[in-house]
C-alpha cells in the first residue's frame, strides 16, 4: 500500500458508519440530529426514518451513540418490529446508560409478549438493583401499545412478583401496579408472609373481576 493510499484510508475512517448506507447524504444529518437530541427534526421525516435509525443503531460501535438512538426511538414512540429486534440484543448489556435507554424504549416500539417477559425477568432477577428498578419503571410507564388483554397478563405477572423473596422486587412491583391502577390493596412489601399472601389474594380477585369486565 502506498503512503497516499494509507493517508486516504485515514481520512475516510470517520465516515465508516455512513458507508453502510451507501452514498445517502441524509445520514450525516440524521447522525447530527440524534447526537444533538433534535427529535422534532427527526419526527418531521415521518415513519420511514425508523429504518435508518435502526441501521444507525446496528452499525454503531459506540454504546453512547446507541443509547442516543434508543432515546430517540423512545421519544418517537412509533411501533417498529425492526427497532424491537435491534434493542433486544442489548437488553442485558452491562453498559448502564445503554441498558436503561433500551429498557425504556422497548415498550415504546413494541407490544410483543417477549418484551414484557424480558422486562419482568430483569425486574425480578437482574443482579443489579438499578436495572431491576428501571425495568419496573419501564413496565409501569412505557408499555404504551398494550391492549387490554395484554395489560391483564402484565398485571398478573406484577401481582405474582409481590410474592418475590426480595423486598425490593416486591416494592417495585407494587409501585408498578399502583401506577397502572391507582391502588395498593393495602399490600405492604415489608409485612409478614401471611399478611402479604392475604393481600396477594385480594389483588388476584381484583384481577379476575377486571378481566371479566373486558
Amino acid at each position: 500500500m502506498s503512503r497516499f493510499q494509507a493517508t486516504l484510508l485515514l481520512l475516510l475512517a470517520p465516515f465508516t458508519r455512513q458507508s453502510a448506507f451507501g452514498d445517502d447524504p441524509s445520514i450525516a444529518q440524521l447522525q447530527q440530529w440524534v447526537a444533538g437530541h433534535n427529535v422534532a427534526a427527526i419526527r418531521a421525516l415521518g415513519r420511514p426514518v425508523l429504518q435508518k435509525l435502526v441501521r444507525l443503531y446496528e452499525t454503531s460501535k459506540e454504546d453512547g451513540f446507541k443509547a442516543r438512538v434508543a432515546q430517540t426511538l423512545y421519544e418517537l414512540s412509533w411501533q417498529s418490529p425492526q427497532a424491537k429486534l435491534a434493542l433486544m440484543k442489548d437488553v442485558h448489556t452491562l453498559n448502564q446508560d445503554l441498558r436503561l435507554q433500551v429498557q425504556w424504549a422497548l415498550g415504546r416500539v413494541s407490544s410483543d409478549q417477549d418484551v414484557v417477559d424480558t422486562l419482568l425477568a430483569n425486574m425480578r432477577s437482574d443482579p443489579n438493583p438499578l436495572f431491576r428498578d428501571k425495568a419496573a419503571c419501564a413496565l409501569a410507564y412505557d408499555q404504551i401499545h398494550l391492549n387490554e388483554r395484554q395489560k391483564v397478563r402484565l398485571f398478573g405477572a406484577l401481582i405474582e412478583a409481590l410474592r418475590d423473596d426480595k423486598y425490593d422486587v416486591r416494592h417495585i412491583a407494587l409501585m408498578a401496579l399502583q401506577i397502572h391502577t391507582g391502588q395498593t390493596k393495602g399490600f405492604d412489601p415489608g409485612a409478614s408472609w401471611a399478611d402479604r399472601e392475604q393481600k396477594v389474594r385480594v389483588w388476584q380477585n381484583w384481577l379476575a373481576q377486571y378481566k371479566a369486565g373486558l
